[in-house]
């Protein structure tokens, strides 16, 4: 049975210490995801008060903006406990938020129909899950030893939404703006995925205050930038809506 308090020691700032505040850089970067919720609630109110309502496009664009924000709670949790359960707290939120805004993009973006979309969803979740599980030796001398560890630092498992963001944002780019955003949505993405595999190593290259940081904290605040261009291209697309339906007559 998973033992769902068991530390969790993955970061080059924690390292093996198991105190709460291990990871200051790890933890409080994690504000970026509430400053960009905040910027999404603030924008998402003018929306409603301008256009209320919108056939649920507010609602979504509501979900998606607490979504933001429970990553940034999650993964505060998670460099701050360290523990199995925190770690929960911080994954769970991330992949809610990529089903829901690979859902988005489809049906506004794209047009497909619910069951095209519940289709690419479950191919998509599947990619991630088999993704994710892939160990690669942990060095040169495991091969023989079978000493396994998730490939790039567990980076791996993002490879299917750095995918979908390019696939969708080429077949999107010529006929809607937001395909403009995604792609440079997955270029900040791309960006941030290599921060994240190179965080142990590069960790004794990184030294403030007398400790190894390591890469990890650039890992939360360009997925933050992430974030906000996703959800730019969003409102922009319910904004448009919004203006379509108000003008029929």
């Amino acid at each position: 049975m998973t033992n769902l308090s068991e530390q969790v020691f993955r970061y080059c700032e924690r390292a093996r210490d198991a105190a709460f505040w291990a990871e200051p850089f790890n933890a409080l970067s994690n504000g970026g995801f509430l400053l960009v919720a905040l910027w999404g609630y603030l924008r998402w109110r003018r929306l409603e008060a301008a256009a209320p309502g919108s056939a649920g496009g507010h609602t979504l664009l509501a979900f998606l903006i607490a979504l933001t924000a429970a990553i940034g709670v999650g993964s505060f949790l998670f460099h701050t406990f360290a523990t199995r359960w925190s770690r929960l707290a911080d994954v769970v939120p991330i992949a809610v938020f990529m089903g829901c805004y690979l859902a988005f993009a489809l049906r506004v973006f794209l047009g497909l129909s619910p069951l095209r979309i519940a289709l690419c969803l479950g191919a998509f979740l599947a990619a991630s899950a088999l993704m994710a599980s892939i160990a690669c030796p942990m060095s040169l001398a495991s091969v023989t030893t079978f000493a396994r560890e998730p490939c790039l630092k567990g980076t791996m498992g993002y490879v299917p939404a750095l995918a979908a963001l390019v696939l969708v944002g080429s077949l999107v780019h010529r006929r809607h703006a937001a395909g403009h955003m995604l792609l440079i949505a997955a270029g900040l993405f791309l960006t941030a995925m290599l921060l994240r595999w190179l965080d142990q190593r590069a960790c004794t290259s990184i030294v403030i205050f007398g400790r190894p940081r390591g890469t990890h904290a650039l890992w939360h605040l360009l997925n933050a930038a992430t974030l906000a261009v996703l959800l730019s291209a969003a409102f922009d697309a319910v904004a448009r809506r919004s203006d379509a339906s108000h003008s029929k007559p």
